[in-house]
């Protein structure tokens, strides 16, 4: 098949937006729009290469996939409001727009997951595979198109392409559950839903080496979390960068609870099966600090609405620090482990022993851990390469991009294990790719330069 590629044009502001009147008429009153005029510097939907190899369960579907709120359904917009005033931020209506639609993409994976497990074809094998379900497309779909509609110069880089969902016959399903979400269900056809997909796809855009401004979207953020059930957590992440700097970012993890990690080191057993997890959404915007509330408050209008400001925690000794990392890396695998070990439980712990807090499926959900003080260290080691007999790291942007700002503006710090910033500008064709060098340190700030010295110190780095 070949392939047709649009390229963007020069990003050198953010595009122009709605007009105040019309944007507040649309967000007001989404079923009456009023058609505006925008910059037309947008990139086009694209056709894409076939996976050369793919592994697909036989899947038969009798019936679309429906959620529980059934076909009348039709999207509310949310009535959040955010915990600044729009004149300290900004990037204000972005951020309006991008918890919005964030929230919306939560409750869609919440509808998906209740029927996930009734129904085993729901989860299907990707080729590299990894776990990915109806639930991935249908929020990269709903976000692009959303987000399409408000901001259309802007554009998407995210992680599904449609290669695989059009070689299957869960396109109709995709549909289903975007359409339940989406502000207008008309416009939800299946052509629509696959451009939408593609539009954040590989190769969907050409940047360039110039400034450019795009969101950055994890539709789901640890899978296999997804799949696992309530105990595991999952993160919707969305994020926006200007000019190689993030501006915002939102994640939304719909089954958070905030005494699950204090209870998992103390040894704490939860009782009974229907244990309430609040879910949590956490927004940040720079120089606006980072903000949290109840994912369940959200969803229920009658129930007052609360932001609670994110700080990290204050532990300056390394050794009463909590910390975390990927359950996919063992922690001897890590500089660290040759000064401490590694233990779980909270009463356990020796002279040369440090607190682990059990691992959660995905990266985005250990930056939230140490956002929200509960962990003070995030540790993880980048998919790595030889390159010119020098150890290269590389990682997907939308694995850290929302994490990365989030932890900032709650006093903490995110570098590479040789303490650089990260550089998002630095694949400067996709913007898809990141390049740590080993990996990643993500920290309450006061333990960083300490946890640097031991990594450096550790010669299995070089």
């Amino acid at each position: 098949m070949a392939v047709r590629v649009s390229t963007c044009g020069e990003h050198n502001s953010l595009p122009k937006t709605l007009t105040q009147e019309a944007y507040s008429s649309n967000w007001a009153n989404p079923w009456h729009y009023k058609p505006c005029t925008f910059s037309n510097n947008y990139c086009t939907s694209m056709d894409l290469l076939q996976c050369s190899t793919i592994l697909i369960p036989k899947i038969q579907l009798n019936r679309p996939f429906r959620t529980p709120l059934g076909p009348c359904f039709a999207a509310m917009r949310s009535s959040l409001s955010l915990p600044f005033p729009g004149q300290k931020a900004k990037y204000f209506k972005e951020l309006e727009a991008a918890v919005d639609v964030v929230e919306r993409a939560c409750r869609l994976c919440i509808d998906v997951k209740s029927l996930l497990f009734s129904n085993d074809d729901r989860i299907i094998e990707k080729n590299d595979q990894t776990p990915v379900t109806i639930a991935d497309f249908g929020v990269q779909a709903l976000v692009s198109l959303e987000m399409n509609r408000l901001f259309p110069s802007i554009p998407l880089v995210a992680e599904e392409d449609s290669s695989f969902l059009r070689s299957t016959n869960l396109v109709g399903s995709v549909v289903d559950v975007v359409a339940n979400k989406a502000t207008f269900r008309d416009e939800v056809t299946e052509d629509n839903v696959l451009k939408a997909i593609d539009r954040g796809g590989k190769d969907a855009c050409k940047f360039g080496p110039n400034p450019a401004t795009y969101w950055v979207l994890d539709p789901i953020d640890g899978t296999r979390g997804f799949v696992r059930g309530v105990e595991a957590l999952y993160v919707v992440a969305l994020a926006l960068v200007v000019d190689g700097q993030i501006a915002l970012g939102v994640m939304g993890c719909p089954n958070w609870d905030e005494d699950y990690f204090v209870n998992c080191v103390t040894g704490v057993q939860e009782t009974g099966n229907n244990f309430f997890r609040s879910g949590m959404i956490m927004v940040s915007h720079v120089g606006c600090g980072t903000w949290k509330q109840r994912l369940s408050d959200m969803l229920t209008i009658e129930l007052p609405q609360s932001w609670t400001r994110c700080s990290v925690d204050g532990c300056q000794v390394l050794k009463e620090a909590r910390f975390c990392t990927p359950e996919s890396q063992k922690w001897e695998s890590f500089p660290l482990s040759s000064s401490f070990n590694a233990k779980t439980n909270s009463e356990k712990i020796g002279k040369r022993d440090i607190l682990l807090v059990p691992a959660c499926c995905g990266s985005l959900c250990k930056y939230m851990m140490v956002a929200s003080g509960r962990a003070s260290v995030f540790l993880l080691r980048a998919t790595t390469r030889k390159v010119m007999k020098k150890i290269s790291g590389y990682a997907p942007a939308w694995d850290h991009a929302a994490g990365i700002i989030c932890v900032h503006e709650a006093g903490g710090k995110v570098t590479d294990w040789e303490g650089s910033s990260i550089d998002f500008a630095v694949d400067q064709v996709a913007r898809r790719t990141i390049f740590p060098s080993v990996g990643f340190l993500v920290t309450n700030h006061s333990l960083h330069n300490e946890i640097l010295g031991l990594i450096s110190s550790n010669s299995s780095i070089n």
